[in-house]
Parts: C-alpha cells; sequence; structure tokens
C-alpha cells in the first residue's frame, strides 16, 4: 500500500504542471476508480457504523465527541495563522484553545463560540496556497478521499496535530482515530444523503466542489476576480461546504 500510494503521489506531482483551470483532473480515469473503492467503503462499513453511531449516542454526547476533537484543531489553526502572517486570527485560535481546555473540560464544551471567539480552521494545505504554492493536480487517496497536489504535501503534517498522535499506545491511538472517524462522518450523513439524491455524477461534483471550496479558503473566502489558472476548476459550482468532504473518505480530513 505504502509503495502504490509513493507511486501514485509520483506521479501526481509530475502531472501538477498539467492541472490547469481547464483541466484541473489530469488524473481522472485513476481517481474515478479510488473514488468508487472509497464509496463502497463508506457503503459497507463507514455509513452504516456512522448511522448506529448517531441513533445510538444522544445528541449531547456526539457534540462533545466532536468539540474534542475541534479542540485540537483549533490550536493547530493558530499555528496555521501564524505562519500566514495572520497574527490577530492566530491569537484568537490560542484564546479558543485556552478557553475550551480550561472552562469547556478539555474541550469538550465550546466556551469559547459563545464568547465570540470564531473557529478559522485553518490547516497546512491552507497555509501553503497562502505562500504562493500552486494546486496542482487534484488526487482522490484510498480512504483519505479527495485532496490535490498541495494539499497532499500537506496532510502528513496536518496528521501530526491529531489528538491520537500523542498517544503512544496503538491500541488507545488507533480507537481514537476510529471515533474520530465516526464522529466526522455521522456529521456528514445528511450531505451526503442530498448529494446523492442530486448529483447526476457524484465523482465531479465532489471534485469540483472540493477543488472550489479549497480556493475559497486559501483566500478567507474573497478569492481574486481573475481565474489563477493553477487554482480556479473549470465549470465549478458554488461553493458547498459539507460537499467537500462528502465522499467517505474524505472524513479524515
Amino acid at each position: 500500500m505504502r509503495a502504490a500510494t509513493a507511486a501514485l503521489l509520483c506521479s501526481a506531482t509530475l502531472l501538477a504542471g498539467c492541472a490547469t483551470a481547464q483541466r484541473p483532473d489530469p488524473l481522472e480515469t485513476v481517481n474515478r476508480k479510488v473514488f468508487a473503492f472509497n464509496e463502497a467503503v463508506d457503503s459497507a462499513v463507514l455509513k452504516p457504523v456512522a448511522q448506529v453511531y448517531q441513533a445510538t449516542l444522544p445528541s449531547p454526547v456526539r457534540l462533545a465527541v466532536s468539540n474534542f476533537f475541534g479542540n485540537v484543531k483549533d490550536a493547530w489553526s493558530a499555528v496555521n495563522l501564524f505562519l500566514q502572517g495572520r497574527f490577530a486570527d492566530g491569537f484568537s485560535d490560542v484564546m479558543r484553545f485556552g478557553t475550551n481546555t480550561v472552562f469547556g473540560f478539555a474541550g469538550v464544551m465550546d466556551i469559547a463560540t459563545e464568547l465570540g471567539f470564531e473557529r478559522h480552521g485553518e490547516d497546512f494545505g491552507q497555509t501553503l496556497g497562502r505562500w504562493g504554492v500552486p494546486t496542482g493536480a487534484y488526487i482522490v487517496w484510498p480512504i483519505l478521499g479527495p485532496s490535490t497536489v498541495r494539499d497532499s504535501v500537506g496532510l502528513p503534517v496536518d496528521m501530526k496535530a491529531t489528538p491520537e498522535s500523542l498517544v503512544s499506545v496503538s491500541l488507545t491511538r488507533n480507537t481514537m482515530t476510529g471515533i474520530r472517524l465516526v464522529s466526522t462522518r455521522a456529521g456528514l450523513l445528511s450531505a451526503t444523503g442530498l448529494i446523492d439524491d442530486i448529483a447526476l455524477d457524484k465523482y465531479a461534483f465532489v471534485r469540483n466542489a472540493y477543488l472550489q471550496r479549497r480556493r475559497s479558503l486559501v483566500y478567507d473566502g474573497n478569492p481574486p476576480d481573475e481565474e489563477d489558472v493553477d487554482d480556479m476548476p473549470a465549470s465549478a459550482p458554488e461553493p458547498v461546504a459539507p460537499a467537500a468532504s462528502a465522499a467517505p473518505a474524505s472524513t479524515v480530513r
């Protein structure tokens, strides 16, 4: 699996220069196969488990789980904001993390939002985008889901900023990863159901929504008027936040 992943990343990197506004997906043939695999895994495993999770656990418990993982993401978001030179927003996320960690019982309660601290949700892929790194080719990874060459470079760094990465015991770490995945997938049940109903070509819908949403995030919702050939997919739909994660594998992000 590692060898195949490395080979695909190398191929994607070589093709990154071929990705343009008119052709953002030079790996489409391979990507569609991986997408189909991810859909099968979701139908057989992730979605049923997420449905049981949602039906079994009370809403406050599910919210507490989501808040806990989101709190650690706030700390990593602050680091990325500082790397982007957005110091005011960075300090805001530091305050979010500190407030929820201390007064929200390690983040299971989101006190900071009630106090007016906005969640920015920055990751290293966005930071690379702010530094001028081009998007590159669109990639669909097994289990991990939609990405690009740029986001794929940032993904291993982002994975080091998850709560489970700080745990040395394998069983505990794997359990936390599983809970995070199921929690994220449960939060997307309604969104993926909607996409299943309206999308004639689910692969193309998810791809275009992902590319446009990531571009919007890099520019904080205000992308430049002129289309950047490296950053802008052709004929992309309006930004649809849930759709970027609509593929089951995208729950990792």
